[in-house]
């Protein structure tokens, strides 16, 4: 017992600070690296006591941690509904909802075929090859590889229009985010319709849906202040479950991952810059949500956080909310960008198959970013859409088998990739929409 009340009252002092950080700041960022400190310093610590013990102390911690992840799951769908829905109805026609859309989808296609890119060179760079663990045993099922096999992009596509809104609404599909998307689109255009053919019926509904966003922004705002108490919860589990010799013959892969997420996010800084923003500034802002993602491996628990700091960043809330949810389903840079090019770029040589040729990454590329999509269907993550690329490739699929054991760690920094990646997107598609409305304007009648 005694060191159950150690560690509880060194958390409650701990979330006593945070308190008092975030008293003298307006500024989350401070408060939840100070959380992150803290956090891994308590799960440090906690290797050193009797592994029962720890373990008893972090399903306490996990009352915090996970508590906050469900409360940030359950406020996502009803800001993603009422956030487009407002969003839309400021807007005079309908015209600008399909473009806005198709201008996000075709960032993200383009940002997760960069992603692939990156792991490829990365693997190579390295010198990675698929032939140095066949010493290790797979794990991958027979019910694995099924479910990646019946796969196909019309049935995907398919699968994201929803047929019953408030199933969706409960996240009971692995695509129940796309939906609630796909629903306050329709939603919204027939609110302008609403709007042009009876204006009285309008205005009504204009009035409701802004008290409704105010009241639902209230509740997210409250949730978000919970951020650092939640962050430290979850950071202290990840440091006592963390132990480095379970993943040493593994640790090549670990590295290639780690290094081409990191060049990953230089690029979608070097993004920012050449679009005339300033990428300290941006990270500055995206911080706690990528923080998050981090230490939760959890995108569709991030969309609150992820929609926050695009609309810090200027983002209009449409757009914000669109690219935060279709971030969770396609174009995910780490999972579905990253993760399979590496596994490509390692089996490929043993095939007599050259990965930085171009004729390969003319076929590589799109078979990722139509992968990425592929993901949404079968859920699982990045083990899943490397099973949709090698198996679009006709590689063996052995490999992915052997890279599940350290899944939790490579995953991490996946997940915190897979939410810049959105925001990212989003920002892109603003700065183009913007500057094509400009060109329209200064166009001559």
């Amino acid at each position: 017992m005694l060191f159950y009340a150690i560690y509880l009252c060194a958390f409650a002092l701990f979330c006593f600070l945070i308190y008092k950080i975030n008293k003298k700041t307006t500024s989350i960022s401070k408060s939840v690296f100070s959380a992150i400190v803290m956090g891994a310093g308590l799960g440090i610590t906690l290797h050193f006591i009797p592994e029962a013990h720890g373990n008893t102390i972090i399903s306490w911690l996990a009352v915090v941690g996970s508590g906050y992840i469900s409360l940030l799951k359950v406020v996502a769908m009803p800001l993603i509904f009422i956030s487009i829905l407002s969003a839309i109805n400021k807007l005079e026609n309908a015209a600008g909802v399909g473009k806005m859309s198709l201008t996000l989808v075709a960032c993200m296609m383009g940002l997760v075929m960069m992603a692939g890119l990156v792991g490829v060179v990365t693997a190579r760079m390295l010198h990675l090859d698929a032939s140095a663990f066949s010493h290790l045993q797979s794990t991958l099922t027979d019910a694995d590889v099924a479910k990646t096999s019946g796969v196909s992009l019309p049935a995907l596509i398919a699968s994201l229009v929803p047929s019953n809104i408030f199933l969706d609404l409960t996240g009971a599909r692995s695509v129940s985010v796309i939906g609630v998307v796909i629903f306050a689109l329709l939603a919204g255009v027939a609110l302008l319709k609403v709007k042009h053919d009876a204006p009285e019926a309008g205005r009504t509904l204009n009035v409701g849906i802004d008290a409704v966003q105010i009241w639902v922004m209230k509740m997210v705002r409250i949730v978000i202040a919970l951020t650092p108490y939640g962050v430290m919860a979850l950071m202290a589990k990840v440091f006592l479950s963390y132990h480095l010799a379970q993943f040493v013959s593994l640790l090549g892969f670990i590295v290639a991952c780690y290094l081409a997420v990191l060049a990953m996010f230089v690029v979608h800084g070097l993004i920012i810059a050449l679009t005339g923003g300033n990428p300290i500034g941006y990270f500055k802002t995206v911080w706690p949500a990528l923080t998050f993602a981090f230490v939760s491996r959890s995108s569709a628990a991030s969309i609150p956080l992820a929609i926050t700091s695009q609309e810090r960043l200027g983002v209009p809330d449409t757009i914000a909310n669109m690219a935060a949810s279709f971030g969770l389903n396609m174009g995910q840079n780490g999972c579905a960008g990253i993760y399979p090019a590496i596994m490509v770029a390692m089996i490929a040589p043993t095939l007599g198959i050259d990965p930085l040729s171009p004729q390969f990454l003319f076929a590589l590329l799109p078979a990722i970013a139509l992968g990425s999509i592929g993901v949404a269907g079968v859920g699982g993550g990045g083990t899943f859409a490397a099973l949709i690329v090698l198996s679009t490739l006709h590689f063996p699929v052995a490999l992915v088998g052997i890279f599940i054991a350290i899944e939790p760690i490579v995953d991490m920094a996946r997940t915190a990739l897979n939410v810049n990646g959105s925001m990212i997107s989003g920002l892109l598609a603003t700065k183009l929409l913007s500057r094509q409305k400009k060109t329209l304007q200064k166009a001559p009648q």
